[in-house]
């Protein structure tokens, strides 16, 4: 068992910014190990998010549960000093909570957050994590998934957490048709109470990967607030598409959304 788990942590420390790709021959090759123990120790990594299995090439890459590990990502160089300031420079502006969240799977995965400095704030825990019919922040992300995706989303039964959750297929599939023509999403009490958000989605290479979202307290968002926000979004959604860009993140992932088999493209 312990060579299994030695092994593991071997696979995955090949995965590297100069090799962040590799089939499974190819890896058992350069680690001179049996290709068979290596493709099973894959699909463990794969089942449990740590690999993203790509469906094309058959190769892997990293998955985002390395991200989650301790929230280590949130504390690194990379979200530090490249993506934190990019929220902190909305949050000046604003005033109000900034958040930056993922797609995984069928949820949206909070990577990192700045909340607002006044007493009464909307607070963002880093790591947690939102189905995507609810709130501007998930629903960004699901009015930019493929058709095949969305209309076997609709078909789930879903909570409501207050009494304004959108929780209708029709009612969300008209408010995805909104948000793709308007490039922003708006929602108000839908996973918190009292609360407005404005979010917009975020691409990579034309697939969907996440949002970047402002949020606060319903009494003090007026229309002025959500232009501003909309326009701070904005700008913020240009410097983080340079770096993404540039720095990659791992984001080439043509299977996020796992278990459905489609290609992604964007349709705003």
């Amino acid at each position: 068992m312990l060579k299994t788990v030695s092994l593991s942590l071997e696979i995955l420390k090949m995965f590297t910014k100069e090799k962040p790709t590799w089939g499974g021959r190819e890896l058992a090759a350069e680690i001179n190990e049996n290709h068979s123990k290596v493709y099973r120790i894959l699909e463990t990594l794969e089942s449990q998010n740590f690999l993203i299995k790509h469906k094309e090439t058959k190769t892997y890459s990293l998955g985002l549960a390395v991200w989650e590990l301790g929230n280590t990502l949130a504390e690194s160089i990379q979200m530090k000093e490249l993506i934190h300031p990019i929220l902190e420079k909305v949050n000046s502006v604003t005033n109000e909570s900034v958040f930056l969240t993922f797609l995984d799977g069928d949820e949206g995965l909070t990577i990192d957050a700045v909340e607002a400095r006044a007493t009464v704030r909307f607070s963002v825990s880093i790591g947690s994590r939102t189905p995507l019919y609810t709130g501007a922040s998930y629903r960004s992300i699901l009015a930019h998934m493929p058709p095949a995706f969305i209309d076997r989303y609709l078909k789930n039964q879903f909570t409501k957490y207050t009494e304004k959750t959108m929780i209708d297929p029709e009612a969300i599939r008209e408010d995805l048709k909104l948000i793709r023509e308007n490039g922003y999403a708006i929602s108000e009490g839908e996973y918190t109470k009292d609360v407005i958000a404005v979010a917009i989605p975020v691409f990579y290479k034309d697939m969907i990967i996440g949002s970047l979202t402002a949020s606060g307290p319903t009494y003090r968002i007026s229309n002025d607030h959500i232009k501003l926000f909309v326009t701070e979004l904005l700008k913020a959604k240009e410097e983080l598409n340079l770096i993404i860009e540039k720095y990659g993140f791992y984001f080439d992932h043509s299977n996020m959304g796992r278990g459905i088999d489609y290609e992604f493209s964007r349709y705003s």
